[in-house]
């Protein structure tokens, strides 16, 4: 009943594909071309998944200074914060993890992820937007064609190419908690040659978000100690210095970035304050890509990359003062301290082509191998632990990398086979039927396969039908963790794996309007959790023991109300059900919305206000703490481009301008009771020019 009225509802009547083709274009525009879902560019509404689209107008309109802050506009996928750096844990449909590994993180095609934890680093500590062209995201999985970690989405960050710059650009931006921030690129395309430079410096000492009591207030309360920074601030300093340089020509492209990273630890890693614990790191990716059509009907692309990476931290897991005598360790005068560090390289090399030799099929072929090395972890730290994880002083900062690890180096291998086919077999019909072999060197084979049917109803109306498969495999962490009481890896693991349907719907009723609504819904399989071992253990092991279920719906709208005024919003549900406790399990909103207007009163100011809204995020099973509170953020971004200075833009953005008191929720555990705050009432000031 429900397709039935709707497409009753949407229907104009149905008309030949091939006849709608141009009108199809002129009312989409370029801005809502997408290749994600299948790597050729195709009209938003008539790719074969649930897709959005970011352009760089939409990046000023939001105001955003980092990538988290857009993806935040993104339906159903709430950017939460991990206590550990404040690192952001993208959730998609209810889909939450820890160390946010459930989402695909891709720059101009290539992963970003790292074995170790199977996120982009302990040390992500953010990545800036002044070089991101466009962002695309799959609302849903992606491993028939993008494999690993493409479990709840997947995310491509498009950086501008030197046509997209086309000259010299450069600005400067400062504001609330000693925000300093300043860019400049360039960018040719002539003579043959493509050449583009980019570099970017931002620093930041952080929010000054208080936390009431932490993991040491509970010891302090059982020890009769009184060791605890809290209520004290989070520690979200943080510097950024990224780069990149590009050269092309004819169907060669070459691709360096280099991003070097140093941040406070948030809140701590052992979930006590620690306003002096730092996280170091850098991240260079060179790739290489060769694009040409070969022969008639033949499109080919090679992509050969390499990335390097580092990650260093000096923690305090708790502060000075602390004292474990009276549970069987020791007292610390100068706090419990590491430097755990892990370095990983990852070599790529992919080969896919396009076929389009038989009539209405475009079909692709796709083959590559992936060597992912953590070569070097080491470990210097001034305690060890007893049986039930407790630290004993070692009298000194001793190295324990060869002695003691927390985890040694290894490496994998993944070699993978993809193939996939677009079958227009109808005029307002096309199939599009994928599947991808993974074989990994650790834990043997997977296959992903995907099915979209999409219907062009109408002129004005497409509905898609979806299905796909998607796997997330065991982290370094989860298969060799070791010397550890409190988890522990299991070689034995095998992927955890994800069955999703989706029915879409895209409706343009008026040449001003859009409107699209997704219903979806999941279910996990052998999702990786730590399982207490049989006691007197104290320890956890990772067992493929979890199953998840969800269901919901994605509604969106763009409308151009008037010549200079455009209203853009989302609304986003979600239920999700763990199957062994038969509960909600925690940490994402039930609701989300968002709301933008984008208002030109005259030709050289533009105003952008913005609403978002988070809503029912319950706790998990057996954390008896009340449900975390909702919360309202509304920005506002102030930009004017005088008209006798072509190519200046100055700006001004509030951020969270009524001073709410948003919260992301704190683990499970509840050592931070009143989890983790958001930056308050900001502002910055910018100013940029173009020649």
């Amino acid at each position: 009943m429900l397709l039935a009225s709707i497409v009753a509802g949407w229907h104009a009547g149905v008309i030949a594909a091939t006849a709608e083709e141009e009108a199809l274009l002129s009312l989409y525009g370029s801005e809502e071309i997408v290749s994600i879902a299948t790597g050729q560019t195709q009209p938003i509404s008539r790719a074969p998944a649930v897709a959005t689209v970011i352009t760089r107008d939409d990046i000023h309109e939001i105001g955003a200074v980092q990538l988290a802050q857009v993806l935040e506009t993104v339906p159903g996928l709430h950017v939460s914060a991990s206590s550990i750096g404040y690192n952001p844990i993208y959730t998609m449909r209810g889909i939450y993890t820890q160390n946010n590994s459930a989402m695909l993180l891709l720059v101009n095609g290539i992963p970003m992820t790292q074995s170790f934890f199977g996120n982009q680093g302990q040390v992500w500590a953010g990545m800036p937007v002044e070089d991101i062209e466009r962002i695309e995201v799959i609302r849903g999985p992606g491993s028939a064609l993008y494999g690993a970690d493409a479990y709840a989405g997947v995310i491509n960050v498009i950086t501008r190419t030197a046509a997209d710059i086309g000259g010299v650009e450069a600005g400067v931006r400062g504001g609330s908690y000693d925000t300093r921030n300043a860019w400049a690129s360039y960018g040719d395309a002539s003579g043959g040659w493509e050449k583009k430079f980019y570099v970017e410096y931002y620093t930041t000492k952080g929010h000054d978000g208080v936390v009431g009591a932490d993991a040491q207030t509970s010891f302090d309360q059982l020890l009769g100690t009184s060791a605890s920074l809290a209520p004290g601030e989070v520690n979200t300093e943080r510097d950024q210095l990224d780069a990149r340089l590009e050269l092309g020509k004819g169907p060669w492209l070459l691709r360096t970035m280099y991003q070097d990273r140093r941040g406070g630890v948030g809140v701590g890693i052992a979930e006590a304050l620690d306003p002096e614990g730092q996280g170091e790191g850098y991240r260079w990716l060179t790739d290489l890509t060769y694009h040409k059509e070969v022969a008639q009907h033949w499109d080919l692309q090679a992509t050969a990359s390499y990335y390097d990476v580092a990650n260093e931290s000096s923690l305090h897991l708790f502060p000075a003062g602390a004292d474990f005598t009276a549970l069987g360790g020791g007292p610390f005068p100068d706090g419990v301290y590491a430097e755990p560090d892990v370095y990983e390289r990852h070599t790529r090399l992919e080969v896919s082509a396009f076929y389009t030799g038989f009539s209405q099929h475009s079909m692709r072929f796709g083959t590559g191998v992936h060597h992912a090395d953590m070569y070097k972890t080491t470990e210097r730290k001034n305690y060890e632990q007893n049986p039930f994880g407790i630290p004993v002083p070692l009298g000194g900062i001793d190295d324990v990398t060869d002695t003691n690890p927390f985890i040694r180096p290894h490496d994998r291998t993944i070699s993978f086979l993809y193939l996939q086919d677009e079958w227009r077999f109808a005029p307002d019909w096309s199939l599009t039927a994928g599947v991808r072999y993974d074989n990994y060197s650790d834990f043997g084979d997977t296959i992903n396969p995907r099915l979209a049917l999409v219907w062009n109803t109408s002129l004005n109306l497409t509905t898609k039908f979806l299905y796909g498969r998607a796997f997330r495999p065991p982290t370094f962490s989860e298969l060799y963790n070791e010397n550890n009481p409190a988890v522990l890896g299991n070689p034995d693991l095998k992927p955890q794996t994800i069955d999703t349907y989706e029915l879409a719907f895209d409706a343009r009723p008026r040449e001003d309007v859009r409107t699209s609504l997704n219903l979806f819904y999941y279910s996990m399989q052998d999702a990786i959790r730590f399982e207490p071992d049989p006691p007197p253990a104290t320890s956890s092991t990772a067992q493929n023991s979890g199953e998840q279920e969800g269901y919901g719906g994605e509604l969106e709208l763009s409308w151009k109300a008037a010549r200079t005024l455009e209203v853009v919003g989302n609304y986003a549900y979600q239920h999700s059900e763990d199957k062994g406790t038969e509960a909600d399990p925690g940490f994402a909103p039930a609701h989300q919305l968002y709301a933008r207007l984008n208002w030109t009163p005259v030709s050289s100011l533009s105003v952008h206000p913005q609403v978002s809204y988070i809503a029912d995020r319950a706790r998990a099973e057996g954390d008896t703490r009340e449900a975390i509170d909702d919360y309202v953020i509304t920005d506002l971004t102030l930009r004017y481009r005088p008209a006798q200075l072509r190519g200046l833009e100055l700006a001004i953005s509030g951020r969270n301008i009524f001073d709410e008191d948003a919260r992301e929720p704190s683990s499970s555990s509840g050592l931070i009771p009143d989890d983790l705050p958001l930056p308050g009432r900001h502002y910055y000031a910018e100013l940029r020019y173009a020649w």
